[in-house]
């Protein structure tokens, strides 16, 4: 190995073996005064004359003005890079990858078709709506936690532990001999769920391109639609046919075989982690500050009025959590959420236009039933049905713009054209209305296909910007806004309604348990409240394709395209 100080070329075995201090550098050496009479002794006995090299005065100054670095072993990468996988290999890995997802998303709409059911066993109604917020607040809280210790203590690790609450808490969910039992249970499902999710995206990270990366966020929309639309279904056939702990059964032998399929195929993923001392105190800080935000989101203007002092204790609690959390985070050395890789050109942009998109399609799921039932007379069932466009077609748009990423060097024009193209289609929406059901669900489709558009650019746009040990924090975190994000569009989408019709009204799903009331809302009523609906998710389209047009379009690493190669 050579020395920079002296530029000696100095045995490796000798330097990991005797780490004494060359005189020229802080690397170590394997010479020292006590060695040199003994290795000259050995050159004469081969009948060699000792070599003699003598510096002068100026050129031994000028080798002692040689900047040198002392590099941390500990955090050197490996010697070799590792070799890339196949196509083959990656398949593998990412169909474990979708299954252990595929379980996330299920338990958020799985549970809720079952809820009569479970009421009427337990006997108790009243904190049905914590078996669904239990899940969805706690999964919301560790998605950045997970993300960061998997920046930490390696991807294995994590999905490991993830899996592993998702099974226990499942399993404590199947055999719950009460509500309580059963809250609890969800919510130590949910600690699992939620950092299942980042840590797969973090995944293929690691062992696809950033160019290449795009095509893969197809898969996993289209997962989340997959366990949007059958969950509900199947949750319904285990309640009527079978039992409701079915549905939380069914998860071990999914969870067991997902975890099956992806470990042994781990140890060929690349290992970009650096281990370094947690930061606990920020992570407590920044879980303790989403869970007051979403409490307030949860139950304002619902369980309890925007202005009681319930949700003004929680506002205040959450704002003085969420201070403190930036108070700490930048006097930390290494906090748990650097704030400084939520600055730059590329990462909140991306963040703020995923979460747009991302707010507008949640938002409209959740109170559209009721505009289909009070509109259209359709029945519960029919108005789940026609929610597929709004889901279903935003694959086709991730799809589109991933293969899109693949080959073109400029893939920030097919996210704003898409978003901007969605932002036209709710305009129509809230212009044209009323209208026949069958234009209704075809601007809808059009709507889901350009904002799909969004995800895949923004989610690669994150992790191509930041550095390879800090990808699992920033997916996390992106992960953790969205889920924010999404949940004050539903309360704002919430206080729209309510403002325009002027009273109590049922939104947010709990119309399907009070279908007198709301037969009592008129529709033409109604039609003029989600003309301000549509707007405003026209609005947000538009403020998720300025984001993109501001965000910096960094080149993506990853195979060279034609014009690429030709520069």
């Amino acid at each position: 190995m050579r020395c920079g100080g002296c530029l000696a070329n100095h045995s490796q075995a000798n330097v990991l073996a005797t780490p004494t201090r060359c005189s020229h550098s802080g690397f170590a050496s394997s010479f020292n005064k006590s060695d040199f009479p003994r290795r000259m002794s050995m050159s004469e006995r081969h009948g060699r004359e000792p070599d003699e090299t003598v510096l002068s005065d100026e050129a031994a100054a000028e080798l002692t003005r040689i900047a040198t670095e002392v590099i941390d072993i500990g955090e050197a990468p490996p010697l070799a890079p590792s070799s890339p996988l196949t196509k083959a290999e990656v398949r593998g890995i990412l169909i474990s990858l979708l299954l252990a997802m595929f379980l996330s998303a299920l338990d958020q709409t799985i549970v809720a078709t079952a809820l009569p059911t479970i009421g009427r066993q337990f006997n108790d109604v009243s904190n049905l709506s914590w078996v669904i917020t239990a899940y969805l607040l706690a999964s919301t809280a560790v998605a950045p936690v997970f993300g960061t210790l998997s920046d930490i203590y390696g991807r294995r690790a994590t999905i490991v532990t993830a899996m592993s609450l998702f099974i226990a808490g499942s399993l404590l969910c199947a055999v719950a001999p009460n509500m309580m039992v059963l809250i609890v249970a969800r919510g130590l499902q949910g600690l699992g769920g939620g950092g299942i999710l980042p840590i797969v995206q973090t995944v293929i990270s690691d062992v696809v391109s950033p160019r290449e990366r795009g095509q893969y966020q197809a898969y996993f929309s289209g997962v989340w639609v997959a366990a949007g639309i059958g969950g509900p279904i199947l949750g319904g056939v285990f309640a009527e046919h079978l039992h409701w702990s079915m549905i939380f059964w069914i998860n071990l032998p999914l969870g067991i075989g997902a975890l099956a399929l992806l470990l042994p195929k781990m140890a060929k993923i690349p290992v970009f982690h650096r281990r370094r001392k947690v930061d606990w105190s920020g992570g407590v800080l920044l879980m303790a500050s989403a869970l007051a935000v979403m409490l307030v989101l949860t139950w304002g203007g619902n369980r309890f009025a925007w202005a009681s002092p319930t949700i003004v204790a929680l506002t205040g609690a959450a704002l003085l959590l969420a201070l403190s959390f930036i108070w700490h985070a930048l006097r930390t050395p290494e906090p748990f959420l650097p704030l400084q890789l939520m600055a730059g050109s590329v990462v909140p942009w991306a963040m703020a236009a995923g979460g747009f998109a991302m707010g507008a399609m949640i938002a409209l799921t959740v109170h559209m039933p009721l505009y289909y039932e009070v509109v259209y007379h359709l029945s519960a069932s029919e108005s789940g049905l026609a929610l597929i466009p709004i889901a279903a077609v935003s694959v086709g748009g991730a799809a589109i713009a991933g293969r899109a990423m693949t080959h073109m060097i400029h893939y920030k024009r097919v996210a704003i054209l898409g978003t901007g193209f969605a932002a036209l289609m709710a305009c129509a929406l809230a212009a044209v209305a009323p209208m026949p059901l069958w234009l209704l669900l075809v601007l809808l489709s059009l709507f889901s296909l350009g904002l799909g558009t969004a995800f895949p650019v923004s989610t690669v746009s994150v992790q191509n910007a930041v550095a390879r040990a800090q990808v699992g924090t920033a997916t996390g975190a992106m992960n953790f806004f969205r889920a924010l994000l999404a949940s004050f569009t539903v309360a704002a989408f919430t206080a729209i309604l309510l403002t325009a019709l002027g009273g109590n009204v049922p939104l947010a799903g709990e119309h399907r348990q009070t279908g007198a009331q709301v037969a009592a809302i008129p529709a033409a009523d109604l039609i003029a409240a989600f003309r301000y609906v549509f707007a405003a998710a026209a609005a947000m389209l538009a403020a998720a394709a300025i984001c993109v047009v501001t965000m910096e379009e960094r080149p993506l690493a990853g195979p060279k395209l034609p014009a690429e190669l030709a520069e």
